[in-house]
């Protein structure tokens, strides 16, 4: 399955800007049957200083610096992403989870190194008595790993109430798991803080979820939003994902931006600014199928010709951003 992705979002500041650096993990994986077969970032104004790198954790990403004065920063990414049901795996074929535990304990041989750095505690998802007792009505002794962690996420997901309004991006975790509600950011840290818990490896991903519009309406410019959910190592299976907010296995329709030990390594935007007197931005996601072999039409169509502008303006040695058509 094809999908035409767009991220955009505007920072409007109530005062000049001197200077500012930035952070963008916007193009999305290429792995684990994801491919990102096409993408272009642009930055309104132009940055004086854009390079493209890659972090500890395999994830490309764009650092800028903006060394002009301004009050209006843009930043929108377009993607062409190809996406496949994935593998299937046989839950119940895990090893036990205390094996997986002793197993990554003991890797005197760094046989899984990959694991190691998410087994940790972090700022926004630390562990505790708490965590681990929750996660414990899921793993039970002798219980398959990726079974009790399907059964933990399917119960975060009927124990807890998604709210909007309930957490911000710093709310704690424990705040989270005493509350009982929250969003798809709380949900995948407290996951991941309940295995960690035991002992376990896990990750955050960030990314795309492909939502509808509502039966006989039009599909709105903007309404679709980032998604969060995690990956569980084992070592049969390497890395297997789940997701808490939906109670499933991702597939085709979760498109992977990121992964990380929390949110703080995945936000799609992060940067320092001197000046400017706070901030008030503005995010507009679109998620679209694509039919291969037909050409786009309405917001699929405007999308992919925010692509074509943008890859010619660069071709031509000059930077184009598509004004805003809301």
């Amino acid at each position: 399955m094809q999908y035409l992705v767009r991220h955009r979002t505007v920072y409007h500041y109530p005062d000049k800007v001197a200077e500012s650096h930035h952070l963008a993990r916007l193009r999305p994986l290429d792995d684990g049957g994801q491919r990102c077969l096409r993408h272009v970032l642009t930055i309104d104004p132009a940055p004086g200083v854009r390079e493209e790198r890659q972090d500890a954790f395999g994830n490309p990403f764009v650092f800028f610096a903006q060394q002009a004065a301004y009050d209006v920063l843009c930043v929108e990414a377009v993607s062409l992403v190809e996406t496949s049901s994935g593998r299937v795996t046989d839950l119940e074929a895990s090893p036990p989870w205390e094996e997986v535990v002793d197993l990554l304990a003991e890797d005197a041989a760094a046989v899984h190194l990959e694991a190691q750095p998410f087994r940790w505690p972090t700022a926004q998802v630390p562990v505790g008595d708490a965590m681990a007792d929750y996660a414990r009505l899921s793993f039970t002794p002798g219980c398959p790993l990726l079974s009790a962690a399907r059964d933990l996420t399917g119960r975060i997901f009927r124990d807890f109430r998604f709210d909007p309004l309930a957490t911000t991006v710093s709310t704690p975790v424990e705040t989270v798991l005493k509350q009982k509600r929250g969003v798809c950011q709380d949900f995948a840290h407290l996951a991941i803080a309940c295995m960690r818990s035991l002992g376990l490896a896990v990750r955050y991903v960030s990314g795309y979820l492909e939502t509808a519009p509502p039966p006989g309406k039009p599909r709105l410019v903007g309404a679709d939003a980032s998604h969060a959910w995690i990956s569980v190592y084992c070592p049969r299976s390497g890395w297997v994902d789940f997701d808490p907010t939906n109670n499933c296995i991702p597939g085709h329709r979760h498109l992977r931006l990121a992964r990380g030990r929390d949110y703080a390594d995945v936000s799609p935007l992060r940067g320092v600014t001197f000046g400017g007197g706070g901030q008030q931005p503005k995010v507009m996601v679109d998620v679209i199928p694509q039919e291969e072999g037909k050409a786009p039409t309405g917001v699929a169509a405007m999308i992919s010709g925010i692509m074509d502008n943008a890859a010619a303006s660069a071709a031509g040695g000059r930077q184009v951003v598509e004004p805003s058509r809301r």
